[in-house]
């Protein structure tokens, strides 16, 4: 592993550690052992046709048992008191398993959510932070998956004085398998951040068909339903803003994580492909293919990472990184999926090769969060550079 540079003197001229740490190297080789005998992509096809995608020993395995669901939260609210960094290696190893799992959605956008809601070790914050850490509970933040960071927020829900909640929210990725759901409400005193239990009275979600089988989307309805509010109207705005960056940034590492296998994979497949006494992978126009995704994976990973680091910094310059993030790692992992089907050939076109399952998860992920398109021009009006017209 290439060493590390001493620090600059003054750590705010310093620009973005790129480089994996030592200890972020073995929490990968973790993962991936982990996945690699729990989550063969090949088994997942089979999964994915019945109605529960979603492996709980595997969840219990990666959340409980190796204390990935907690690495964001601090130590004294009874998580591992890790990073973006951190967090973003794992969600690169489940992008590489296209894991059915909500550590994203539950881990990371949740666990934000809360943590910027003001958190304390005896409260209802702190309550629901200490389940998610320990990986007996899972949370999703119920907007729909395609909200962007700093898309104004359209409140479809109200909450009455009593708390009691009444409203409809679509397409919310996870909520069919989340204990309790982070609901944005307006409140009598403003907006408000609202966690109410799945299975309470009054809640009623519907699973949808979506394009990725590997992550459930549903409609949540509320009508009436008893919750507890977490974050006021002078936090909660922030607080869901705080989990939207995160969950784009942080959704970068894992399209670079689908982008890496269908390489991988395709190299791999075109060296013990034959076609004429030849390996397939010796004709020069499929190499200057893979060679092209294999730069486009060189700067995806550059950005995914700077990303990563400016999130678990809390640089000033986050919002631009993560917009650089998802405006490039997005379609890089679109192009890396759409040639592994391609340069498969005919199994690359069947059901029973996982192929479709990486193209899947990276078309769904090119718009969850916003598109590339919303992220470029949030990127323009951040560094005051004006988009173009039409």
């Amino acid at each position: 592993m290439t060493e590390r540079t001493a620090e600059p003197e003054n750590p705010e001229q310093a620009g973005p550690d790129l480089l994996y740490s030592e200890a972020e190297e073995d929490l990968r080789a973790a993962v991936r052992s982990l996945l690699a005998a729990r989550c063969d992509p090949a088994d997942l096809v089979l999964r994915t046709e019945s109605a529960e995608p979603y492996d709980p020993a595997l969840w219990k395995s990666l959340g409980a048992d190796m204390g990935a669901a907690g690495l964001l939260v601090p130590e004294e609210l009874g998580g591992q008191g890790a990073s973006a960094r951190e967090a973003a290696v794992v969600l690169e190893e489940l992008g590489r398993a296209v894991a059915p799992a909500p550590y994203l959605t539950s881990a990371v956008i949740a666990a934000e959510a809360l943590l910027g809601s003001g958190a304390a070790a005896d409260g209802e914050t702190g309550r629901l932070l200490a389940g998610l850490a320990a990986g007996r509970n899972t949370a999703a933040l119920a907007l729909p998956w395609s909200t962007a960071p700093g898309a104004p927020l359209a409140t479809t829900v109200r909450a009455a004085a009593d708390g009691a909640l009444t409203g409809r929210v679509t397409g919310v990725a996870d909520a069919a398998h989340a204990d309790v759901l982070l609901v944005p409400a307006a409140g009598p005193d403003g907006p408000g951040l609202y966690a109410v239990d799945r299975e309470a009275a009054g809640v009623t979600v519907t699973p949808r068909v979506p394009l990725d089988l590997t992550r459930p989307l549903a409609d949540a309805a509320l009508d009436g339903a008893p919750a507890r509010l977490v974050a006021g109207p002078d936090e909660a705005e922030a607080a869901v803003r705080r989990a939207l960056l995160a969950g784009a940034g942080l959704l970068a590492s894992e399209q670079l994580g689908i982008a890496e296998w269908c390489l991988a994979e395709t190299v791999r497949y075109l060296r013990e492909r034959h076609q004429f006494n030849r390996p397939v992978g010796s004709f020069q126009a499929l190499k200057h293919r893979l060679a092209r995704i294999w730069l486009e994976l060189v700067s995806a990973r550059a950005a995914a990472r700077a990303a990563a680091d400016a999130l678990a910094t809390g640089s000033q310059d986050g919002p631009v990184a993560v917009a650089v993030a998802q405006a490039y790692c997005s379609p890089v992992a679109v192009h890396a999926a759409e040639e592994c089907v391609q340069l498969h050939g005919g199994i690359g076109m069947t059901w029973e090769h996982p192929a479709h399952l990486y193209l899947k998860r990276a078309k769904a992920d090119a718009t969850a969060l916003g598109t590339a398109g919303r992220h470029r021009e949030a990127l323009a009006g951040l560094v005051d550079l004006p988009a173009p017209a039409g």
